[in-house]
């Protein structure tokens, strides 16, 4: 490997005591004030009247306004059931019931503004619609298909996605069929049909749920309006019952969303509104940075406080950070916020330019792999991209590194069958008063719920491989350090205590931490932050995405990239590749949202062109041996596809694969995994082991050019895995001599 000088990603970390999942609630009203700095003190002492939180990524937003609610009601001026919190994601309003109840003020209604509107509307649906309420519509895309088809209108799966989004705009921002096209060219959107068909498409959609019965999710929020204008006593009642409004995240609120937060309010005011317009990132949605802009327009006498002390990343994130907005334009970029950093000073990020995405997927690995080997816990690690397509390249190479992952956005941790199963089991050992073990009735809680949760696959060691295996394990390690730290929280509590916390978590969509690495899109990781993250495929077409072309489109993708730098508390690596595959003309060049910011770039010129200069950055050459683009060994068409590259075909041509060789070859990676006392995919991953099998490589230089098989694997493993191709016995010592060591990067 060849580089040029750079700032490395040093595995070195500040130690800090992990917070305690159970802290105790702070005595009395002025005890929850403690430890807050003076703006964050004057959010939560700001009980009355209108009040405005402009705050900065990193900033304590959520904690400001958790201790303003819990202030309140600690000091009784706020009555837990009359308040009203509503955010947009189950996550962020589980994040902020469980600060709650931490703080002392339960029984507070934390929702999205769905679920709110949803829990109004089936209470009051027979009394003011009367019958019974539609059903609700879980997924769109199967009636915008039927609908399409009605129309005598094919979409193949993208057209049917963006379809369906167009459609969720026009609901959000109160657009009827027959607007759409006016209001999609006034609004310059980049529609992914004939505006004409779409509306058609749009109005067979509503005529279509109309005969099943059926409303969709923006439906609720539109009937929830509808019933609260046309019937005051219905209005009078909510407004009865809630009588303070906190919105969190308010840059994100939409027109509908806004008129049915008006509708709430009355003539009230009592109203505090949190928000960044420089983590605006959803206007393709219909979100709009206007009201929270524009509030004190509205309400002259509001209290405004800005929170700019970064209490989240280094001095050296938050100077990349303020530098990205600084060059930011439009009405947003007027109310930017200039960060200010309170942490000690860290290592400058880093920038590393590769010849492939390929080579870029495993040079993030390795530093990851570097990281956790000096003590950074992997769910403590992230890596970032614009577009989910993204995400298995970097599966394959944290595969191969031997680092967990965790794809965020996958199935939510109280949904998953076997955290349903384990809190059955768990309910009935503690109704039972113990364990069916013999000896642990009188052990201490961990002990008990290891003891349950081993005759379902838990144990002190994970499985080898990856995989459903391993990610079953990983959910019940996680419930494993939950009664961990919630004994020591609670030493006396007993197994019907932490089933009883299990219960109220996922309630509160609170769950525990899964150890693995972060896989996930910008846009997903809002409202999240990690001691590392890893910015990968910073090229222009991707950040910002080909499809921006509007200046406003411009610097939302500025916006997204702002969100992605500040999810970092230390470490920042930020990455890119000159090409999408190995042999690659290598023509792409490096955001320009880096260009001045980067070393040895310069600010884009007058003409507006991106800078070129590349001094003081990691210049890494794809690892691979220099060869042309890698072909389907079936019918010959080019391979980009990161799996169809390991597997050295198209997904769909047919595969030749021999089975028993396949098998032969897990057996022994199995073997090979138990001595060196690692995962499986550490050997070989799945992939690898099945191109190998449909190869039948009989020589090394057959085995060198499948993908996965690097010169210390080769030199490793080769003779036994051509031994396994050519149908010979592995020596009864074969294997023995493998130690634990550093898997192959």
């Amino acid at each position: 490997m060849t580089a040029a000088t750079h700032t490395s990603l040093s595995p070195a970390f500040p130690t800090v005591p992990a917070p305690t999942q159970f802290p105790a609630p702070p005595d009395g009203a002025d005890g929850v004030l403690d430890g807050l700095d003076p703006e964050q003190r004057a959010v939560a002492t700001a009980l009355h009247g209108p009040v405005c939180v402009l705050a900065g990524a990193g900033t304590g937003k959520t904690r400001a306004i958790t201790h303003r609610i819990a202030y309140g009601v600690r000091a009784g001026i706020l009555q837990p059931a009359s308040v009203l919190a509503v955010t947009f994601t189950n996550r962020a309003a589980g994040e902020m019931r469980g600060r709650l109840r931490q703080l002392g003020a339960g029984g507070v209604q934390a929702r999205t503004f769905h679920s709110a509107a949803l829990r109004q509307l089936q209470y009051f649906w027979p009394r003011a619609v009367g019958g019974q309420m539609p059903r609700l519509l879980e997924r769109k895309v199967q009636f915008v298909s039927e609908s399409a088809a009605r129309c005598r209108i094919r979409l193949d799966r993208n057209e049917l996605r963006d379809v369906t989004s167009e459609i969720e705009w026009c609901k959000v921002t109160q657009t009827v069929p027959e607007d759409y096209p006016a209001a999609a060219a006034k609004s310059g959107r980049d529609v992914p049909r004939d505006p004409a068909e779409t509306a058609r498409i749009y109005a067979a959609y509503e005529q279509l749920k109309r005969e099943r019965g059926m409303i969709d999710f923006e439906d609720v929020l539109l009937l929830t309006v509808g019933v609260l204008q046309e019937r005051p006593d219905v209005a009078e009642s909510v407004r009865s019952q809630y009588k303070h409004f906190v919105v969190d995240e308010y840059q994100d609120v939409s027109p509908l969303q806004q008129r049915l937060l008006d509708l709430w309010l009355g003539d009230r005011d009592s109203i505090c509104v949190v928000g960044d317009a420089s983590q605006t990132i959803y206007s393709f949605t219909g979100a709009t940075p206007d009201y929270l802009l524009g509030f004190r327009t509205r309400h002259p006498d509001a209290t405004v406080v800005k929170l700019v002390r970064d209490y989240r990343s280094t001095p050296q994130v938050v100077h990349l950070a303020n530098g990205l907005l600084a060059q930011a334009r439009g009405q947003a970029a007027q109310h930017r916020l200039e960060l200010v950093s309170q942490r000690e000073a860290g290592p400058e990020p880093a920038y590393a330019e590769y010849a492939d995405e390929p080579a870029e997927a495993e040079g993030t690995a390795r530093r990851i792999r570097e990281l956790v080997d000096g003590g950074v816990r992997p769910s403590e690690i992230a890596v970032l991209y614009r577009v989910n397509a993204q995400s298995e390249i970097y599966e394959q190479a944290l595969a191969d590194a031997g680092v967990p992952y965790q794809l965020r956005g996958a199935e939510r941790f109280f949904e998953r069958p076997e955290v349903r199963e384990a809190g059955l089991l768990l309910r009935g050992a503690a109704r039972a008063g113990g364990t069916s073990e013999p000896g642990l009735d009188d052990a201490d809680l961990p002990a008990q719920v290891r003891a349950v949760l081993s005759s379902r696959g838990w144990a002190s060691e994970p499985p080898s491989g990856s995989g459903a295996v391993r990610d079953r394990w990983e959910s019940l390690a996680a419930l494993v350090r939950l009664s961990e730290d919630f004994v020591q929280a609670r030493p006396a509590a007993t197994l019907g205590d932490f089933v009883t916390e299990l219960d109220e978590r996922a309630g509160a969509l609170h769950a525990p931490t899964v150890e693995g690495v972060t896989l996930a899109s910008l846009h997903a990781a809002k409202g999240l932050e990690w001691d590392a993250v890893f910015l990968v495929g910073l090229t222009e077409g991707t950040m910002p995405i080909t499809y921006a072309k509007t200046d406003e489109q411009i610097e939302e993708e500025r916006r997204l990239l702002y969100v992605g730098v500040t999810r970092a508390r230390f470490h920042l690596g930020l990455s890119w590749a000159l090409s999408r595959s190995p042999g690659g003309r290598g023509g792409r060049r490096p955001s320009r949202f880096l260009d001045g910011l980067r070393p040895g770039s310069t600010p884009r010129g007058a003409a507006g062109r991106p800078s070129t200069g590349r001094g003081g950055v990691e210049r890494v050459p794809s690892a691979r041996k220099k060869r042309g683009p890698v072909h389907c060994r079936v019918c010959g068409r080019t391979l980009s596809e990161a799996g169809e590259i390991k597997l050295m075909r198209c997904e769909d041509c047919p595969s030749d694969l021999d089975e028993a060789l396949y098998e032969r070859l897990r057996e022994w990676r199995v073997a090979q995994a138990k001595a060196l006392g690692q995962p499986a995919y550490c050997v070989f991953t799945d992939k690898t082991l099945l191109a190998i099998a449909e190869v039948r490589p009989m020589d090394a230089s057959g085995l060198a050019v499948i993908a996965g098989v690097g010169a210390r694997k080769l030199d490793k493993y080769g003779a036994d895995v051509l031994a396994l191709c050519r149908g010979e016995e592995l020596t009864a010592g074969a294997g023995e001599e493998a130690v634990a060591e550093e898997p192959e990067k």
